[in-house]
């Protein structure tokens, strides 16, 4: 008799659990992680299931102290012999927690993000697919080293490299410039490469909450506002520039003046492809101009990951010089 390996499923909310009050209202949260389950029975056939349920929230209310939660049950199933792990989660902010989560996922089974574009009670609704695949993820040898994946759609993405690029679409979530890792087909997956080499990942953050606003440098963005923001009041700050890393002249001398004030300025680029440059243009407030000044440029990470990295290194103790080398790693071609 052949022994199905053992999966843990936790539930972190998202449209994957809601459904309608009545009859022609909005969705919200209602599902647990056995609602979930039970709606997609074809999955005993492929694992032994263990599973909780940590939230109920939508996904912009996801908090760093319930993924560490989550986390921890996680890192509890592995120790007790679990092949692999998934979560269910909201797809608004979904690639942010996968991102963090891998950061912090320093086991050789799989970590598995999924969720749904659509609520259960909508026609073509994706929840209970993707949960199936995610769990045919999850309990596939074939997956193992790759870290934190996302699956959605029968595709697999790493957590580095996955976006949301489209607030509707089943095919919702990409990875641009790289492409999928992997996709499921018929009760099978298929990774198109060998898993990349990781580096060491983070210890668990002793702070749950994270002071790092993100600035969009838009056109006729100055930064007047960020003169009334006191420096001492957050952990650090984070831009979203234009094109390889630009901002405007007069944004450049504000955020001296925060580098100035001691605290970590890093510059992403707001493009979804290529990241920063290194030092192609040397015009004020152009990449070169802003490492002159002290800024760190975030090569292919997006501001919103860059944050989050961000956060585990402040909170780790990294010093600038340690920050703008973790960063450094992440041109391409490093």
């Amino acid at each position: 008799m052949v022994t199905l390996p053992v999966v843990a499923v936790a539930a972190l909310g998202g449209t994957i659990a809601m459904r309608r009050p009545q009859p022609g209202e909005p969705v919200t949260p209602k599902l647990s992680a056995d609602d979930l389950l039970a709606a997609v029975p074809a999955i005993k056939s492929h694992a032994q299931i263990v599973a909780t349920t940590v939230t109920r929230a939508p996904s912009p209310s996801i908090t760093i102290n319930d993924l560490l939660r989550a986390l921890q049950w996680a890192n509890e199933q592995v120790a007790q012999g679990a092949t692999g792990v998934v979560f269910t989660h909201g797809t608004d902010t979904l690639e942010e927690s996968a991102f963090l989560l891998d950061l912090l996922w320093d086991h050789p089974e799989p970590l598995v993000l999924t969720g749904a574009m659509r609520s259960s009670d909508l026609l073509g609704a994706d929840g209970e697919a993707n949960l199936y695949d995610a769990v045919i993820c999850a309990a596939s040898e074939h997956s193992r080293s790759y870290g934190v994946l996302v699956c959605l759609n029968q595709t697999i993405h790493l957590a580095s490299s996955v976006v949301k690029n489209d607030s509707h679409a089943l095919e919702a979530f990409q990875s641009p410039g790289r492409g999928p890792a992997g996709y499921v087909r018929e009760g099978a997956i298929e990774m198109l490469w060998p898993a990349p080499p990781r580096s060491s990942r983070f210890a668990r953050p002793s702070s749950e909450s994270c002071s790092i606003p993100i600035v969009e440098a838009s056109v006729g963005e100055d930064g007047a506002f960020l003169h009334t923001v006191d420096a001492t009041r957050i952990d650090a700050l984070v831009v979203a520039g234009s094109g390889v890393g630009h901002v405007s002249a007069p944004l450049a001398d504000c955020l001296e003046r925060f580098v100035d004030e001691g605290l970590v300025v890093v510059v992403a680029s707001r493009t979804e492809r290529s990241g920063t440059a290194r030092a192609l243009y040397g015009y004020v407030g152009s990449e070169s101009d802003l490492v002159r000044r002290g800024i760190i440029l975030t090569g292919q990470l997006s501001a919103r990951k860059a944050r989050l990295a961000l956060f585990l290194m402040i909170e780790a103790g990294y010093s600038r010089e340690a920050i703008r080398t973790y960063f450094q790693h992440q041109w391409r071609g490093n």
